[in-house]
């Protein structure tokens, strides 16, 4: 297993900060039990940062059909009205990716970048519905083709301090290559055309790159 390149610098701060913290508690005249505990949270933190960072390997469920950009779950899936790019209704589907979710988004189908836009905003829990709207996020509209496209956002959450994403109008992707990571909690939300079917439900756990989201409509 590799680490994004994202979180090199993190990792080694964090290494270097905890290894300094862990060294002053050593010779903090304390009980050794509360030693103990001090040493198993910092090497704790140490760990869930190399974790967090992680990038899998696996093979991508290729084929025609939308795959889910986020490891996470379905918080979300309805009609609503998308105001960003498209101006009209739309299939929200939404997963939420927590603190142990690998935070690493990948494109859903091959296709097109047609839009870009990044937005300043709020550090709403990401989970709440609002966060799509008022949270710092990134919009990316993928199209296969005349007629299925989608918007993914990328949607920070309430540890989330960075979203990164990588294309740029007028980059051709391909299914299941890196689009981007979004830092410490958050979610990726797709508005699909009306007629798309789902393919999961709510509190489903997906997998980026392995689990089928929906399909377009003939």
């Amino acid at each position: 297993m590799k680490f994004h390149k994202e979180g090199h610098r993190i990792i080694a701060q964090s290494v270097i900060i905890f290894a300094g913290l862990l060294a002053m508690v050593i010779l903090l005249p304390i009980p050794m039990y509360v030693k103990y505990v001090l040493y198993a949270f910092f090497v704790s933190m140490i760990v869930w940062t190399f974790f967090f960072f992680r990038v899998p390997e696996r093979e991508i469920n290729s084929g025609d059909h939308i795959l889910s950009s986020a490891d996470g779950e379905i918080v979300t899936i309805e009609e609503i009205y998308e105001p960003e790019y498209f101006k009209e209704k739309r299939l929200q589907i939404s997963v939420f990716m927590s603190g142990i979710d690998v935070h690493v988004n990948w494109y859903p189908f091959e296709g097109t970048i047609k839009y870009t836009n990044y937005h300043e905003g709020k550090y709403l829990l990401a989970r709440h519905p609002k966060s799509s709207e008022k949270n710092e996020r990134s919009s990316i509209v993928l199209e296969k083709e005349e007629g299925k496209d989608v918007l993914i956002r990328q949607v920070a959450g309430i540890m989330a301090r960075r979203i990164v994403y990588y294309g740029k109008p007028g980059d051709k992707v391909e299914q299941g290559e890196e689009l981007g990571i979004i830092r410490f909690g958050s979610r990726v939300d797709f508005f699909l055309p009306v007629g798309t079917v789902p393919n999961v439900k709510i509190g489903q756990k997906v997998r980026a790159q392995r689990t089928v989201l929906a399909h377009f409509s003939e």
